[in-house]
């Protein structure tokens, strides 16, 4: 992990699971299996300090959590604190999306611009409500504007240049 390096959330340790140092974690990834599979290295929060690597011993799917065993945490004395702590990976280890597909991080902050070229905000939050996300755009002087994220409203996204083309359906401004 490079000095200085973004770091990114795939998961939450949300308690402990039998006597062994087992922890229950869930996923905030869409690539758990990659995530927490044999041998991969995360990074520990660190509530007052640096986050900390930990190895991935074992893991196994229950429900809606993972079950995670790290090398060196053998009793639950030693993961009790853990609760409530993320476990992150460098945004040097992000997994690779499919084109078209884009981090949250890459979108919030983007300038937003209707198709006649006239700005309309910044992207400052992405909802996932359900079936798609929708992006909140804050606008000088206005209210938010909530665009879903479908391919009718989103035309083009410009990650380099932190800019997205939207198409305002009737009605949209008005939401």
């Amino acid at each position: 992990m490079a000095q200085g390096e973004a770091m990114f959330t795939v998961g939450v340790v949300v308690g402990t699971h039998g006597l062994r140092g087992e922890v229950r974690v869930f996923p905030r990834t869409d690539f758990p299996e990659v995530r927490f599979r044999e041998g991969s290295v995360l990074w520990l929060e660190g509530r007052q300090g640096p986050d900390e690597p930990v190895r991935v011993e074992r893991a196994r799917k229950h429900k809606n959590v993972y079950i995670v065993k790290f090398a060196g945490a053998d009793s639950i004395s030693q993961v009790e604190s853990w609760r409530g702590r993320g476990l992150r990976v460098p945004e040097s280890e992000l997994m690779p999306l499919p084109e078209g597909t884009y981090y949250i991080h890459q979108l919030v902050g983007c300038d937003v611009f209707d198709e006649a070229g006239n700005r309309l905000g910044e992207l400052v939050e992405v909802l996932q409500p359900g079936a798609n996300d929708v992006y909140v755009v804050r606008r000088p002087g206005a209210r938010d504007l909530l665009l879903p994220a479908i391919p009718s409203v989103i035309k083009q996204v410009i990650i380099e240049e932190k800019r997205m083309v939207v198409s305002l359906l009737e009605g949209l401004e008005d939401l």
